[in-house]
C-alpha cells in the first residue's frame, strides 16, 4: 500500500510550505465575517498562517488577509484576530506537539 499523501499549504505571511496540520487557517465565510476556523471545514474562503503570532503580524503588517482573503479586512477585525490568535496559539502548538508524538 502507499504512503499517503500529506496536504501542503503555503503560510500567506511567510511564504513556507508545510503541511496543513501545521498551519492555522482564517476564513471569510459567505456572510462575510472573517473568523480562525481550527476545524479546516468552515464553509468559505480561506488562508493559512504558521502557528505562531510573529507571523500573524507579519500578514497584518504586509495585508497579506487582504489578498488571501479578497476582501479588505478593517483593523478592528485585525486586532480581534490577534485577539484570537493569541489565545488559540498554545492550544494550537500543544495539539501539534501530540501529533508529532504519535508518528
Amino acid at each position: 500500500m502507499r504512503p499517503r499523501k500529506v496536504p501542503l499549504r503555503k503560510c500567506v505571511a511567510c511564504q513556507e510550505m508545510k503541511p496543513k496540520k501545521e498551519l492555522i487557517r482564517v476564513v471569510r465565510t459567505p456572510a462575510e465575517e472573517v473568523l480562525i476556523d481550527l476545524t479546516g471545514k468552515k464553509a468559505g474562503r480561506g488562508a493559512y498562517l504558521c502557528g505562531t503570532v510573529s507571523c500573524f503580524r507579519l500578514a497584518k503588517k504586509s495585508k497579506a488577509l487582504d489578498r488571501a482573503l479578497k476582501q479588505p479586512v478593517s483593523p478592528e477585525i485585525y486586532d480581534q484576530l490577534e485577539r484570537d490568535f493569541i489565545s488559540v496559539e498554545e492550544a494550537f502548538l500543544a495539539a501539534k506537539d501530540r501529533g508529532d508524538d504519535d508518528e
